[in-house]
């Protein structure tokens, strides 16, 4: 057994914990940049208590999924500043890092992303960084890439470093309380999508498996009542714990082939990264068993689609076919738009299977499929 785990430096977990912010600030100087989402003033106690305790804050707002043009405009706020702190959903942590990683090191953003752009490592390490997520889906606190949309090449892509880790990530599950149920939905299965795939990647480690099978029965239980009743304190605190586990498993064993997917269409969509893994979920689970059960019946991922549909089930005696069923209806029932409702287009399909196949988060599917089952995917979540 072999393997290795890198994650953020500290993780505070616990309602409440935000109140320790802007002591733990402290820590690295006292000039922050606060990278905040498309409404700031949701943040507005935290920067309070931020400027009270001797933290002088200026704000950068990300108002959508961050792009390079806008990651550039953020290296340049933070001339000046000691300490980057994150407050708000993946895009918002996404941003937080690679500016962290602009403010020190010189050149384009283009200069150290992957497959789009020249993928060189980072020279320098970031401004420390503080991320305190509001969203339960990404788990991007403890992960190490940060995702930008490219819109001159339709497609998103990772600036990675094991630099990136958060000096803390401090998660508060009483920040996603006023989440709408639209966004609790699409985040939610976004965290079950980064529990279900790494558990059955080629990166598969004995760490990792058991976030990701704790991931998922939280999930399983929890996602349904916070999507209802978001105030539900038991299953907001489930949900962010589940992402957070989502995150340490991603980081460390990979995704599959449904965020090869999100990647480019994320690109040529312009739509919410957890709202397109959710659509494609149901669709990249089926065609994996399918493509499994044909060519590779004996592999251990099979075993574990098996495991998986126990746990989403609770039936012990449960086919992994059952948990394609199970995520069918759960879709449904979380009321999950389908591709064709972002603007995706059947003509589109070749585009998107010859970007899913160069993706880096297919690379790590249990099993290779071909165009033709890329394509049916797509087809499926059409």
């Amino acid at each position: 057994m072999q393997f290795q785990f890198a994650t953020a430096a500290r993780i505070l977990f616990g309602c409440g914990a935000r109140r320790q912010l802007h002591a733990l600030a402290k820590e690295f100087g006292t000039r922050a940049l606060v990278i905040t989402g498309a409404n700031p003033e949701r943040t507005a106690p935290l920067l309070s208590a931020l400027e009270q305790s001797g933290v002088a804050c200026s704000s950068f707002s990300v108002p959508q999924e961050p792009s390079v043009s806008l990651v550039r405009e953020g290296a340049a706020a933070a001339r000046g500043c000691e300490m980057i702190i994150g407050i708000g959903g993946g895009s918002v942590m996404d941003a937080a890092k690679a500016i962290a990683a602009l403010a020190t090191n010189s050149g384009e953003p283009l200069d150290y992303l992957e497959v789009i752009g020249r993928g060189q490592p980072l020279q320098h390490s970031p401004l420390p960084w503080i991320a305190v997520p509001t969203t339960a889906g990404t788990g991007a606190e403890v992960t190490r890439n940060a995702v930008l949309d490219s819109p001159e090449h339709g497609v998103k892509a990772s600036l990675r470093s094991p630099l990136l880790f958060a000096r803390i990530a401090l998660v508060d599950p009483e920040l996603t309380f006023d989440l709408p149920a639209r966004i609790t939905a699409a985040t939610g299965l976004d965290a079950l999508t980064q529990l279900i795939e790494p558990y059955v990647s080629i990166r598969a480690n004995a760490i990792t498996d058991l976030f990701c099978v704790e991931g998922m029965q939280r999930v399983a239980s929890s996602l349904p009542a916070a999507f209802h009743d978001g105030r539900n304190r038991d299953a907001r605190e489930s949900m962010s714990y589940a992402s957070l586990l989502s995150g340490l498993a991603l980081a460390n064993a990979g995704l599959g082939v449904v965020h090869g997917f999100a990647a480019p269409l994320g690109g040529m969509l312009h739509a919410p990264h957890g709202a397109l893994c959710a659509a494609v979920l149901p669709a990249g689970v089926a065609i994996n068993i399918r493509a499994l059960r044909s060519r590779a019946p004996d592999h251990e991922a099979l075993k574990r689609y098996r495991h998986i549909a126990c746990i989403l089930t609770g039936h012990q005696q449960a086919e992994a076919e059952d948990a394609i069923a199970w995520l069918v209806d759960l879709v449904s029932r979380l009321s999950i738009p389908p591709l064709r409702a972002y603007g995706f287009k059947a003509k589109q399909i070749p585009e998107l299977v010859e970007k899913t196949s160069r993706a880096n988060s297919t690379k790590a599917n249990p099993i290779a499929l071909t165009p033709d089952e890329l394509a049916e995917v797509a087809e499926q979540s059409l």
